[in-house]
């Protein structure tokens, strides 16, 4: 399927765009929000679409024209206030969540925040990110796209294992953002993540077989 990447140029995002590129089963368009990134995909043979999260649904749908899935890892970043973090990590997923129902784009994998959904364990320190995060889940649940909600813990760049645990309620802990992107691929066509929400850290359990046993 051709799987629109939006949050392309995060760190999640281009492993994501990698290994779709890479792949035998999917294409890739990475939605970007600046030219100059688009350029940067553009030198790897990777189709573009620009357009911001702060943008109208319509011109969020022209990015998605042709898609069939859409992967949302986009993030507003841990250096921006809290009014991005509503426009960004909320608005903008929810109007991302309406161009896709709008196009009739039913696959729709939405990358959250480990425990957003259990209010009792959100990170203090990022407060409004996890309120946006909880709030978006919501929408996205109750919409009418085949979703699957991936909340990853503690993010690292170091390379990843394959391996995996991924249950509806995790303690903390850590997981390689590659790995996250590899989950989320690996998610695409697993019909028993349709519908799903999970926590997602490092573990023992191929990513495959992790996802077959939710």
């Amino acid at each position: 399927m051709k799987v629109l990447v939006v949050g392309a140029n995060g760190q999640v995002g281009q492993h994501v765009v990698r290994l779709l590129k890479e792949s035998n089963e999917h294409t890739v368009r990475a939605m970007v929000r600046k030219e100059e990134q688009a350029q940067s995909f553009e030198i790897l043979g990777v189709e573009t679409a620009i357009a911001d999260l702060e943008d109208s649904v319509d011109k969020i749908a022209e990015a998605a024209e042709g898609c069939e899935a859409i992967v949302f890892t986009a993030g507003s970043g841990g250096h921006t206030g809290a009014d991005k973090t509503l426009l960004v990590d909320l608005d903008g997923a929810v109007k991302t969540m309406d161009a896709a129902e709008k196009l009739w784009i039913k696959r729709f994998i939405m990358v959250s925040a480990i425990q957003a959904h259990n209010r009792k364990n959100w990170n203090e320190a990022i407060k409004p990110y996890y309120v946006a995060k909880h709030y978006a889940d919501i929408m996205l649940e109750q919409s009418s796209l085949a979703y699957t909600i991936i909340r990853p813990g503690g993010l690292l760049n170091e390379p990843g294992t394959g391996k995996i645990f991924a249950a509806e309620n995790l303690n903390r802990g850590t997981i390689s953002r590659e790995d996250v992107a590899k989950t989320i691929v690996a998610s695409l066509d697993e019909e028993n993540t349709y519908y799903r929400s999970f926590d997602l850290i490092s573990g023992e359990i191929p990513i495959a077989d992790a996802l077959k046993n939710l």
